[in-house]
């Protein structure tokens, strides 16, 4: 984990396409007191990261981004009110690269859509 303390699987599921996963924020990390006092707000940089980190949990692989070629922030994470969060992960690896397609929800609120290349780092 890059950014300790930040979040915890709290549950995994291996689907067909890839995995379902759910994530609990830590929403006294320090991370939040600069991003932002008094009304803390979720990076988008460590939402792909952490996308990043379960799909590398999931294949077994390091991985290292190369492309996003879609990333839509739909809905602000404030990880006082939302903490908790259900990702889909579609996995597709062929050639030496992973195609990663995601849905980042909580409750019934899309927070985040991402389509991403990870080159496999040996």
């Amino acid at each position: 984990m890059l950014i300790e303390g930040l979040y915890k699987v709290t549950a995994t599921e291996n689907t067909s396409e890839g995995i379902l996963a759910a994530v609990h924020l830590n929403k006294n990390h320090e991370i939040f007191k600069g991003h932002f006092p008094g009304n803390p707000v979720m990076p988008g940089v460590c939402m792909i990261q952490i996308i990043k980190e379960l799909t590398e949990e999931a294949i077994g692989k390091d991985l290292f981004l190369t492309v996003s070629s879609n990333i839509k922030f739909m809905a602000i994470i404030n990880p006082e009110k939302n903490p908790d969060l259900k990702l889909t992960i579609d996995i597709n690896e062929e050639n030496g690269e992973v195609k990663v397609k995601n849905t980042t929800l909580y409750d019934d609120t899309v927070a985040l859509k991402l389509n991403a290349t990870f080159k496999i780092v040996e």
